[in-house]
């Protein structure tokens, strides 16, 4: 005989879970027990959300399904933000919820919420376990569910009595390998006579050009087809950034100097692109045609309908359609010559003696290699690495510009740094967003991570205080003390310290990389850099007509 709880487990291991993040509760006793008793890690967080934003970065990062737990009532909502990010950042999770029991009720209406109703708006599927014969059944659904495009998350609801019942052994269900069918001949050979006619064809790689299993077809189809590309913030690094067809990345929605190139545009091939990402550029009567190439079909937007689309596999499908190009492009380096204008004018002033973004941004360009991963939470320094920030390597500047909650950057990085021990992890955040999930430093000096935290420190949340500024209200309502982050650090067992000067910034940060463990490096910022540059500079540039 085997309990609910043993099952459940035994299921997880047949899909490889090798870690569940989480904060337990009184209704998952049994669960930890089983998992105590298994080859699973059980890695206590310090607050729910974190668990489910490391749970959705293993997802994005490997392609197979995180999984985060949380007790019933207060612990599942914790998770809420988590299934958000997940959903809209399409990255694959398995969140398991608790609850009380379902076949008497001893305890009235005590903590009870209906979590199931509450996730389905937030996940792909939501279902509670009512049989423990049922369990292996429903957990390889739920895999297949979050794994498959577009993937996301599951919510399982497992009762304490379903939990410990006991019931005879049950046969485990064995994932088997699922391939994605190709895109129809008919929509290559029609996007195929579009590129060949284009006279300046662009390409954006969007979001889901980063999923890990297409990144090396990708990158061989740019390399084929010689068209210069760009890319969304979600896109970076999904080529690498160090080719001479880079064009830039797209952090605002338009006026940036990248969009010159947009503007010249007669197609745009999209690849990856996904709306749920804040606008790249934005479709127009008189814009450029675009070929939206996805595993999907394009979600139809006021700011984005792409006449012709291929869907399908995207790796494989990206190389039937460059074998019907390659070659065959006269107008393929027809928007070459607008590139090195436009990354001189990224990268002006970007080592100048002063605490700006530019210079914040370079110095942690230098001290990251190829595959060293910056995780970055949510604020104005985002805008400055999405736009300057080069990235050489697949999936090495986690970025969040679907949901875009502050709180998920240190969480994320620790993940990375579980899952690359030997690589270089910098979570960057700002002062707001790192308190919202600050007591996960704790959680990583107690499971031994190697990383760097840079705090940039504005004392203010900075990015809706200068939205407040260039819509000309009066500035109220922003600002906040702080701790001092060195002590801060120092009383969780990290290291900390303040940068002074930013000529010291590189070699704070290197020394922090070199001596291994949790570091927190504090910088202040001069944002005065966001009027001059995103507001007055780009207000000068006219639009290509």
């Amino acid at each position: 005989m085997h309990k609910g709880s043993d099952i459940l487990v035994s299921a997880l291991e047949n899909e490889g879970v090798n870690r569940i993040f989480g904060v337990p509760g009184e209704e998952n006793l049994d669960l930890v027990e089983s998992i105590r008793k298994s080859s699973i890690q059980l890695i206590l967080t310090r607050h729910e959300q974190a668990a489910a934003f490391m749970a959705a970065t293993y997802g994005r990062l490997t392609g197979k399904a995180g999984v985060c737990l949380s007790t019933l009532g207060p612990g599942a909502l914790n998770l809420s933000t988590g299934a958000a990010y997940s959903l809209l950042g399409a990255m694959p999770m398995i969140m398991l919820t608790g609850q009380k029991g379902i076949l008497s009720s001893r305890q009235g209406r005590f903590q009870i919420i209906d979590v199931v109703a509450a996730m389905k708006p937030l996940t792909k599927l939501s279902r509670q376990i009512v049989s423990a014969p049922m369990i292996p059944t429903l957990v390889r659904e739920a895999f297949r569910v979050a794994e498959e495009e577009r993937p996301g998350p599951v919510h399982l609801e497992l009762p304490e009595d379903i939990a410990a019942t006991e019931c005879p052994e049950v046969a485990l269900i064995p994932p088997h390998p699922v391939e994605l069918p190709l895109a129809n001949s008919d929509a290559i050979d029609r996007a195929a006579r579009l590129i060949m006619q284009a006279k300046f064809p662009l390409l954006m790689l969007g979001a889901a050009a980063s999923r890990p299993r297409s990144t090396l077809d990708l990158a061989n189809f740019v390399l084929r087809t010689r068209i210069p590309y760009f890319t969304t913030q979600m896109g970076k690094g999904t080529v690498p950034g160090g080719t001479e067809l880079y064009m830039g990345t797209a952090a605002l929605s338009e006026r940036d100097y990248v969009h010159e190139a947009i503007e010249r545009a007669d197609l745009i091939i999209t690849i990856g692109h996904d709306t749920v990402e804040k606008p790249p550029f934005i479709m127009g009567a008189r814009g450029p045609k675009v070929v939206h190439v996805g595993y999907q079909p394009a979600n139809m937007e006021q700011v984005y309908f792409p006449q012709t689309e291929v869907v399908g596999d995207l790796g494989p499908s990206l190389k039937l359609l460059a074998d019907r190009v390659e070659g065959r492009i006269p107008g393929a380096s027809a928007l070459l010559s607008l590139r090195e204008e436009i990354l001189r004018k990224i990268a002006a002033r970007n080592t100048e003696d002063r605490f700006t973004p530019q210079r914040i941004v370079h110095d942690v360009r230098e001290v990251m290699p190829a595959d060293g991963i910056v995780a970055l939470d949510n604020g104005m320094y985002k805008i400055w690495f999405a736009r300057n920030f080069r990235t050489r390597m697949a999936n090495t500047l986690l970025l969040d510009n679907a949901l875009a909650t502050m709180g998920a950057g240190l969480p994320s990085a620790m993940m990375a740094a579980m899952l690359y021990p030997e690589r270089r992890i910098m979570a960057v955040c700002g002062d707001g967003g790192f308190m919202m999930n600050s007591q996960e430093l704790e959680t990583a000096v107690r499971l031994k991570i190697n990383l760097v935290v840079l705090i940039i420190e504005d004392h203010a949340y900075g990015m809706i205080r200068w939205k407040q500024a260039v819509d000309k209200f009066p500035d109220f309502g922003m600002t906040f003390n702080n701790p001092d982050f060195v002590k801060y650090a120092e009383s969780y067992g990290a290291k900390g310290v303040r940068v002074g000067e930013i000529g010291k910034l590189r070699s704070i940060l290197e020394d922090a990389f070199a001596s291994k463990g949790v570091h927190v490096v504090t910088v202040p910022i001069d944002y005065s850099e966001n009027e001059r540059v995103l507001v007055q500079e780009l207000r000068q540039r006219q639009p290509s007509s």
